[in-house]
């Protein structure tokens, strides 16, 4: 479908990559979720915004946040989720993808995938006539990096200037990260074990963006030096889904990379830390995990209001209170 139909709207856009947005429309997403947030939790308002408006939820993985994250954003909106398993549909199994799209566009008003394969999401995407959105796919994770973001805004009030640290393997988590990182003034350095490193064309994406926006990406093999002075330490699991074989090598080839309270003593004096869940104990000690410094709840949390901000832009033309605006 096309992405840039309207220009000055995100209405009726895709949500595959944050790399599609500008700066700016990423605010507009956090603004939304902060407002919404806001009106639901402060004000006990109830909306019929997307009334009559369903969203196919078609998973691949299983989920819990996910999943009860934008089924709950969906209803709380006034719209309807249909939760698709693997087992629910003809996809892959007697129907293509394309075909899959087509019909889905005749029968729903948006398409959500958490899915193996990003191109699978760019194929519905090409094919449908409703707007996509990533729930999780093997390249990028965007709808978790806002959650981050918003969970940032709250704690710091800005977030321009800050340094985010990375700890852990090159996945979709930091790659959505370093696709909106950039736009909005934050710093990052990345520490990854040899042959787990940011895939290249990603690297070579958020390079542009840091140095069109006036900051900083740093790699490396070390730990410790990716936390010296930072603000933000964000880890994730070593071993994804669909990667369980691989978990022995992975756990030994990740010896140093536990996020421990030594780790974060060089960090600087307000330093955070994040994790999008479930969090195994190898990947982050209890000392870290369930100090004051975790926000891993609100993090969590937030998932909501995110989802919620991106299918009321995507469906709707919904602004938020200039009061809770992001700039």
């Amino acid at each position: 479908m096309n992405q840039n139909r309207n220009s000055s709207s995100l209405q009726g856009r895709n949500f595959l990559t944050l790399k599609d947005f500008s700066g700016d429309e990423i605010k507009d997403f956090l603004s939304t979720a902060a407002d919404l947030k806001y009106k639901v939790l402060n004000e006990n308002q109830t909306f019929d915004l997307l009334k009559a408006k369903s969203i196919a939820l078609i998973f691949e993985k299983k989920s819990t946040r996910t999943r009860i994250s934008m089924e709950t954003a969906m209803s709380t909106l006034g719209g309807h989720p249909l939760f698709l398993s693997p087992t629910d549909t003809h996809l892959g199994e007697g129907e293509s993808v394309v075909d899959t799209a087509r019909v889905l566009s005749k029968l729903v008003n948006a398409i959500f995938g958490r899915v193996y394969e990003h191109s699978m999401l760019e194929t519905i995407a090409k094919e449908a006539s409703v707007p996509v959105i990533n729930g999780l796919s093997e390249i990028y994770h965007p709808l978790q990096s806002l959650a981050d973001f918003l969970t940032l805004y709250e704690h710091y009030g800005s977030v321009d200037g800050l340094t985010m640290s990375w700890v852990g393997d090159g996945n979709n988590i930091i790659h959505s990260l370093m696709m909106a990182a950039p736009k909005l003034g934050v710093h990052l350095k990345i520490a990854t074990p040899k042959g787990y490193e940011v895939f290249p064309q990603v690297r070579k994406d958020a390079d542009e963006l840091a140095k069109e926006h006036g900051t900083s990406i740093e790699y490396t093999t070390d730990p410790m030096y990716a936390c010296q002075d930072s603000n933000v330490i964000v880890t994730d699991t070593w071993v994804s889904m669909g990667q369980e074989e691989e978990y022995n090598r992975r756990v030994n080839d990740f010896k140093g990379y536990q996020v421990t309270k030594k780790m974060c003593s060089v960090a600087s004096e307000d330093w955070c830390f994040l994790h999008c869940l479930p969090r195994k104990p190898h990947e982050v000690d209890d000392e870290v995990f369930y100090s004051d410094r975790s926000l891993v709840w609100n993090e969590a949390g937030n998932r909501k209001w995110t989802a919620m901000a991106v299918l009321a832009k995507l469906l709707s033309n919904y602004q938020a209170d200039e009061r809770r605006l992001i700039k």
